[in-house]
């Protein structure tokens, strides 16, 4: 399956794009539905909030007074440190659980207010971020949610900055507009690239970039995408004893087995094929090549033997 990891800052507009989106035929997944389910009554994410947080955060009925553990949480940086820590680890279980059920050929959309402040983005095929002028973000807290003016900076200021998700994303759309023209643009992705990625997906080949130009890279350049996709190769082959190379001004990789490697090159291909990573036929005296399904970036891994290369991201 496809999976994409969609985010942005309060009030930038998620809520339009996983509308649009379970309306083209997206399985979402909404991480914040996920995160009110691991803290119910009776459940051991609960019980951990109480442990740390005392039982002042807690309703007369025993379930999770949500307000007044978000104010504290968002006035101490360290309160939502630990916080985080109890509850990202169970959605992310439970996410994963339901990825498992999504048929082949899906394409799966994880909606995570904080995938950028979780550290998630490399384990996406794709990175979606929604962004909104903070002003007209503050103006949709007061106006809709009836927050004072004070709370909505501080939420914001609580998150990561706009640059920040910027970097991580592989596509940027902006709600500055109308909600139609951030749809339009979403309608765009979705026709021209995230149905042409995911069916490249399903019948495990990579994308025919011949009328495309080599290099393409999508948000913020070749250098951006090199770093995004250098930071997703080392997460699928953690554990598997290789090193990911990349070429400074390109985006070619090399996968080298370390000495002590025990993975079958199966393995490792297997793994590779799971990030969107297929072969092309290749001269038998060659190396072995894999290149991207995704059609708006041309770019390649080599697998080779090697003699300890360190990662070079």
């Amino acid at each position: 399956m496809l999976s994409l990891g969609l985010t942005g800052g309060i009030a930038a507009g998620k809520s339009l794009l996983t509308t649009r989106l379970r309306e083209l035929g997206a399985v979402v997944i909404d991480a914040d539905r996920l995160a009110r389910d691991v803290v119910a009554p009776g459940t051991p994410g609960l019980a951990a909030i109480v442990a740390n947080f005392g039982d002042r955060i807690l309703q007369p009925d025993g379930s999770l007074h949500r307000a007044k553990l978000g104010s504290l949480v968002f006035a101490d940086q360290s309160a939502r440190e630990s916080l985080n820590a109890i509850v990202h680890p169970r959605v992310r279980r439970a996410a994963n659980a339901l990825k498992r059920d999504a048929g082949e050929g899906s394409i799966v959309v994880q909606d995570i207010p904080l995938l950028v402040e979780s550290g998630q983005q490399a384990s996406f095929h794709l990175v979606l971020v929604v962004q909104a002028r903070a002003e007209e973000r503050i103006a949709r807290m007061v106006l809709d949610r009836g927050m004072t003016r004070e709370d909505a900076v501080a939420r914001m200021s609580a998150q990561a900055s706009d640059e920040q998700r910027a970097a991580a994303a592989d596509v940027v759309i902006s709600n500055n507009g109308s909600p139609e023209q951030a749809v339009a643009e979403l309608d765009a992705l979705w026709r021209e690239r995230l149905l042409p990625f995911a069916a490249n997906m399903a019948a495990r080949r990579p994308a025919d970039h011949v009328a495309g130009k080599p290099g393409a890279a999508g948000n913020g350049g070749a250098e951006a995408a090199r770093v995004r996709l250098a930071a997703r190769l080392e997460h699928v082959v953690d554990g598997l004893d290789c090193a990911v190379e990349s070429d400074a001004g390109g985006l070619v990789f090399t996968i080298r087995q370390r000495p002590e490697a025990v993975a079958p090159g199966e393995e490792l291909t297997t793994a590779l094929a799971g990030a969107g990573f297929f072969p092309k036929p290749m001269p038998p005296s060659g190396p072995e090549v894999l290149y991207s399904a995704d059609p708006a970036v041309v770019a390649g891994v080599r697998i080779m033997p090697g003699a300890g290369a360190g990662a070079g991201a």
